[in-house]
Parts: C-alpha cells; structure tokens; sequence
C-alpha cells in the first residue's frame, strides 16, 4: 500500500514538473515572439519596406508556432505582430510618399533643366555642345532616378498588395 501511494505521489509530482515544464516553454515561446516582432510592429508604420522583409518572417513563425500565435492574436486584439489595417496603411503610406516624391523629384529636375537652358537662350549665337551635352545628361540622370525608384515603389506596393489579400 505504501508502494503504491509512493508510486502515486511520484506520478502526481512528475506530471506536476511536466506541466511546469510545458508552461514555462510555453511563455518562453511568447515571450522570444513579443521581442523578435515587437520592435517591427512598432515600426513598421513608418517605414513600408519593413513591413515588406518582417512580414513573411512573422508568417513563417505564424507557422512554426501557431498555438503562441493564437495567444498573442488573442492579447492584441487582432493578428500580431502586423494586422490587415495595418498592411493597408503602410501600402496607403507607400503610395502616398511615392506620389510626394515623383512630384519633388519632377520639380528638382525642371529645375536644373531650366537653368542649363538659360545658359543656352543666354549664349550669343548656337548652343555649345556641352551645355547640349549637359542638358541631356540631366534628362538622363532624371530618368535613371525615377526607373530605380519606381522600381523600388512597385516592388514595395505589390507586396503590401498581397499581405493585404
């Protein structure tokens, strides 16, 4: 009899340090989550290219770790760490600071093509061949810049398009 309540009380204490064990892996997990995603979800509004290389690393851990998931979507009242509304206002953002850019950067680059023209209606007689030079050049510059940047623009803006989905 006393084996057996020995054999209870052993049972009782290795389940109890099993579930002590679980519980703490458990809060380990979300906590090691809360500090890898806490930090971009702060962020992320601020800048949509974060959101862009954080997010298929939060749905990869999404993955790997669904039960944390469910808990920390539970206690942010949404999807952690980026929800939908979330996605979409960084996509929104992302669209509006292209926009102030093209149009900063159209203005900067009438701008120096103006100026060179004015040398050009300023010169007594044909333009010389470097201010030609100089304003192709700059109708170049303007378009390399605004390509790479577009390029930049749309790579952001379709993946922000398709978390949103």
């Amino acid at each position: 009899m006393i084996t057996l309540l020995v054999g209870a009380a052993l049972a009782y204490a290795l389940w109890r340090i099993g579930d002590e064990m679980r519980q703490q892996r458990r809060e380990a997990a979300l906590r090691h989550l809360l500090a890898t995603f806490a930090p971009a979800a702060a962020t992320a509004h601020l800048d949509p290219k974060q959101l862009v290389v954080w997010h298929p690393l939060a749905e990869a851990s999404r993955k790997l770790f669904p039960d944390a998931f469910k808990e920390l979507d539970a206690a942010a009242g949404g999807t952690f760490p980026f929800s939908r509304e979330q996605v979409k206002a960084a996509h929104a953002r992302c669209t509006a600071d292209w926009l102030a850019w093209e149009r900063a950067h159209d203005a900067e680059y009438a701008l120096k093509s103006a100026q060179v023209q004015d040398e050009i209606d300023r010169a007594q007689g044909p333009a010389s061949p470097l201010l030609r030079t100089r304003l192709a050049a700059i109708e170049q510059q303007k378009l390399e810049r605004y390509q790479q940047r577009y390029e930049e623009y749309i790579k952001t803006a379709k993946a922000l398009a398709a978390f949103a989905e």
